[in-house]
């Protein structure tokens, strides 16, 4: 999975063959890495419909690795992120997608957070990849169709409890409603301390001890002023191993998203299992 964006140390991207110049004469960009860069690129095909292009770049967003927060093909629109890797946060991509005259256009802009760079080329590259392998006409329709189902895999969310916790109440601070949309069908491994299990019906939950931001001997400037909680549900037959964790003690979970609260400030993981 090829990605566009780079966090002030350089990371080399793999060559690409040439694109079609319609896509890379577009290619433009604005803004600098103090306020934050902006790159757009786009394409045009005749007997391309919205629906049509957003389907399609739905499908290929989710082969790539992207994050699709929001999907609305009638209206043209599409909202997806990078997702964060260690210390490269997450930053939007917005397409859209318009006919005028039987001609269908489709943009992609990049907004890259302050203090992230990249090079033209690399986001050229990338955004040119996407572009040119929607389709027109049938061949695009049938494609479509795949693509607002398409579902992807990522590698794990690998964090300790803490830094997780730290992620999520940032995210909860700059926009809380795009948490659970960023985060749906994510694998998590999470790694701490015991704070608490209990036992709610059949499942037994574990509460990961997460410290509140006044009692963190270290603390890094522009952290959220709250704590987020990370709880694990435990997946079924792991009821012998809940039981013999107590407070205090070293633990490391796998599951996967399960909701979240940004009144409660919780995170919750379901089928939680121990992790290597």
């Amino acid at each position: 999975m090829r990605r566009m964006f780079l966090v002030v140390s350089s990371v080399a991207l793999l060559p690409a063959a040439a694109h079609a110049a319609t896509c890379e004469s577009s290619f433009s960009k604005s803004g600098n890495p103090i306020t934050g860069l902006r790159y757009t690129a786009s394409v045009a095909l005749p007997d391309l419909q919205p629906a049509s292009a957003i389907g399609q770049m739905r499908g290929i967003a989710v082969s790539k690795g992207y994050d699709v927060l929001a999907a609305e093909a009638d209206d043209g629109s599409m909202l997806i992120e990078q997702p964060q890797t260690g210390k490269a946060r997450a930053f939007p991509i917005t397409i859209t997608a318009t006919n005028d005259s039987g001609v269908g256009t489709v943009q992609m802009e990049a907004k890259l957070r302050a203090g992230m760079m990249t090079s033209s080329d690399a986001a050229k590259t990338e955004m040119c990849v996407m572009l040119n392998q929607i389709k027109p006409g049938k061949a695009g329709t049938l494609a479509a169709a795949t693509g607002m189902t398409a579902t992807g895999t990522s590698a794990p969310l690998a964090l300790s409890a803490l830094l997780l916790s730290h992620q999520i109440s940032k995210d909860t601070e700059r926009n809380a409603p795009a948490v659970p949309l960023r985060y749906q069908n994510k694998t998590f491994v999470v790694d701490g301390r015991v704070k608490y299990v209990t036992k709610d019906g059949d499942v037994f939950r574990v509460g990961f001890d997460v410290p509140q931001p006044y009692e963190e001997a270290l603390r890094l400037p522009n952290e959220a002023p709250f704590k987020t909680d990370i709880v694990c549900l435990m997946a079924k037959g792991q009821s012998v191993y809940a039981l013999q964790l107590k407070p205090d003690k070293a633990i490391k979970l796998s599951g996967t998203y399960a909701d979240f609260s940004e009144i409660k400030h919780v995170l919750w993981i379901k089928d939680c299992r121990p992790a290597k």
